[in-house]
């Protein structure tokens, strides 16, 4: 049973958050890779939206930091395109705009060239002896992984990164490519900064939903009587979409569904859902709760991939109403891919609470309908009082955690239909966000960035807890590398998978749910 102060605790982390923000220190966020997509798209839509709602620290400066002839006006107006764009706030009006863009000022790097990092050294430096203090210095590294060390390497060299207690460091997915690839980069990240200065960032953790699992969880008590083996049949977490690789072929032959989907998102998501209570909200307490469910996963060995894991892709097919090819006539795919755009894994986490409960993880591309959620199948009752006439089994009781598109959580159960005869149908309890809170979430970048600036880890990943991805999820990689698909491409786009998806939970005499779609 969890104590009473749950609930508490968690309101006072959101207190604390706020007073930390409100007396946040003088900031120099320093955005590698300003011109790119992902800043465009997500970092500075998610920093203006920050501004526009007062959460930026009161001396704040963007200094944007590209290799390209470029200025502080181009770069911002650039930028601008990408929050009219992109910002849940829409098109910014130029009283907006101008005023966050004079935060913004431009400085070329060649990322390569020590002198570079020399040249910014001595803006930053600059700039506290304007501020007339130190500042915190956010690196922010949206740029190609392959980057991810040179850059690193070039700010210990300028001696930006020994500030232990002002210096941060910002890095996206993926974080290598296998195991081997991990700790090349971890390594040289680790040996220039400290693990308190890294920020491992997971856009999905950043998720109102997902964060919303810890409180449903240790903010009710009527929970985590019934959290466990006793009473949960099995959980699956899906997270499909309808779009193909778009543009991204070159990327995602590379990359594949399980090292861009499973190996951070879905692991993840698991983690949260089986982890233990922590003792407070405390960004240690809560990583060091998700590093032991990942330690306690079950190993997959090599010789049983083939039992725990699935793989597909897709083939032409049609979505509302539009016929689609099939992943290998892609832009930038190879005619004879063997890439994954469908993986599913069947894990179990070896402990007290969860000995033998299976946990089924799938995610596609070109599938039935763009939903991610996570549905916790609860146990059959013991004893049938009822005939089967009456329809009791016509859906298993279950929990379901909507995180995209419905943002909620909706519990399924049996209740009797007015009248006679005596007739039981599936009935939903339902939240909606949408329905019970009238401010509009932040978005998941919004969030997070917000973290980085006040330095809580709590939503971020550490070292161990990426090493420990890596580890489980090898000898998939490599079985799958060794051994081609000879059925390639074997699921219609608009469907929900591959034969074998549906497979790998069927030897269990179970079967994949029908995601709680809208208006359903």
């Amino acid at each position: 049973m969890l104590n009473c102060n749950s609930q508490n605790i968690l309101r006072a982390n959101l207190e604390k958050q706020m007073k930390l923000m409100a007396n946040a220190a003088d900031t120099l966020f320093i955005l590698f890779g300003a011109s790119g997509d992902l800043s465009w798209r997500l970092v500075v839509p998610a920093l203006f939206n920050l501004y526009l709602e007062g959460h930026l620290p009161q001396r704040f400066q963007l200094l944007a930091v590209d290799r390209l002839d470029s200025s502080d006006s181009e770069i911002a107006g650039h930028l601008q395109k990408g929050a009219a764009g992109n910002s849940r706030r829409g098109v910014p009006t130029p009283d907006d705009w101008n005023a966050f863009a004079g935060m913004i000022r431009y400085i070329k790097v060649d990322v390569t060239d020590a002198d570079g990092f020399n040249t910014l050294a001595k803006v930053l430096d600059a700039q506290d002896a304007q501020w007339g203090g130190k500042s915190d210095r956010v690196f922010y590294l949206a740029t190609p992984p392959a980057l991810f060390r040179p850059i690193a390497i070039g700010l210990g060299a300028a001696n930006l990164a020994q500030d232990r207690a002002h210096v941060r460091l910002v890095v996206e997915k993926p974080l290598g490519n296998d195991l081997e690839s991990f700790h090349e980069i971890n390594d040289e990240l680790c040996r220039i900064f400290e693990e308190r200065q890294l920020f491992r960032i997971d856009h999905y953790l950043g998720k109102e939903t997902v964060q919303n699992i810890l409180a449903m969880r240790f903010a009710n008590s009527i929970f985590e009587p019934i959290w466990n083996r006793s009473y949960v049949d099995h959980v699956a977490i899906t997270a499909s979409e309808t779009l193909g690789v778009e543009k991204r072929g070159g990327y995602y032959e590379h990359a594949g569904a399980l090292r861009d989907m499973v190996q951070n998102h879905l692991l993840q998501l698991l983690c949260l859902v089986a982890m233990e209570p922590p003792v407070a909200y405390d960004a240690d307490d809560i990583r060091d709760k998700k590093v032991d469910v990942l330690h306690s996963l079950r190993p997959i060995s090599r010789d049983t991939v083939d039992m725990f894991a699935a793989r597909g892709q897709y083939a032409e097919g049609w979505i509302h109403g539009t016929n689609l090819p099939q992943y290998r006539d892609e832009p930038g795919v190879a005619p004879r891919s063997n890439t994954e755009t469908y993986a599913a894994l069947k894990l179990y986490v070896d402990n007290w609470r969860w000995q033998d409960v299976p946990f089924y993880l799938r995610t596609g591309k070109r599938m039935t309908a763009d939903v991610t959620e996570i549905s916790i199948r609860f146990r059959d009752v013991p004893h049938r009082a009822f005939p089967a006439s009456v329809g009791l089994n016509a859906q298993p009781t279950r929990l379901v955690i909507q995180i995209n598109p419905e943002q909620g959580i909706v519990l399924k159960f049996m209740a009797k239909e007015p009248g006679n005869p005596l007739r039981l149908s599936p009935v939903d309890m339902r939240f909606r966000y949408k329905d019970a809170f009238q401010a509009e979430a932040p978005a998941a970048y919004e969030t997070l960035l917000r973290d980085i600036m006040i330095g809580d880890a709590t939503l971020f990943m550490r070292s161990d807890q990426v090493e420990a991805a890596w580890k489980l999820l090898m000898p998939v990689l490599d079985v799958w590398a060794e051994n081609p698909a000879t059925d390639f491409p074997n699921y219609a786009a608009g469907s929900w998978g591959p034969e074998s998806g549906d497979m790998l939970v069927a030897r269990d005499s179970n079967s994949w749910l029908t995601p709680t779609l809208a208006n359903k």
